[in-house]
């Protein structure tokens, strides 16, 4: 099979100019590398695509491969991780890991706490602090634990 590989590369971030703390989530070169030798050693064929932009003008200019595998951050927005798995299942291409829903739910750690307690899951109180104004509010008993 031929296996694209979709993955937001550190250095590359960092050579357009991205902060350290910008390209944190990103891959490094020697995952790629890993990944890519992990897939050639299991028969298959792998070939690199990259970032999201680069998905999409590949799929533009006709490229498809038989599978992608996809862990892909995405750069912006709070459906990043969903846009990969949205190109790829509007051109009907299969790819590896969450389909775009959960990658959107599952990026929002707020909206992932209310649809898994909404569905019965238990879960400890929670609060979503957007503004300093918000801290006063907050009636969470400590310990706790705070997600940026």
């Amino acid at each position: 099979m031929k296996i694209g590989m979709v993955y937001d590369l550190r250095s590359e971030y960092l050579a357009e100019g991205y902060t350290e703390e910008q390209a944190a989530e990103f891959d490094a070169d020697v995952t790629i590398d890993a990944i890519e030798a992990a897939i050639a050693a299991a028969g298959h064929r792998p070939e690199r695509i990259g970032h999201g932009r680069r998905l999409a003008a590949r799929l533009v200019a006709g490229d498809r491969w038989d599978m992608v595998f996809n862990i892909a951050e995405g750069e912006r927005g709070r459906g990043r991780e969903a846009q990969v798995p949205c190109l790829l299942e509007m051109y009907d291409i299969p790819y590896t890991f969450s389909d775009p829903l959960v990658c959107a739910v599952t990026l929002d750690k707020a909206v992932a706490k209310r649809v898994a307690m909404s569905a019965g899951v238990r879960s400890p109180r929670f609060a979503t602090v957007e503004r300093i104004e918000d801290l006063a509010a907050v009636d969470l008993a400590y310990p706790l634990f705070a997600k940026p």
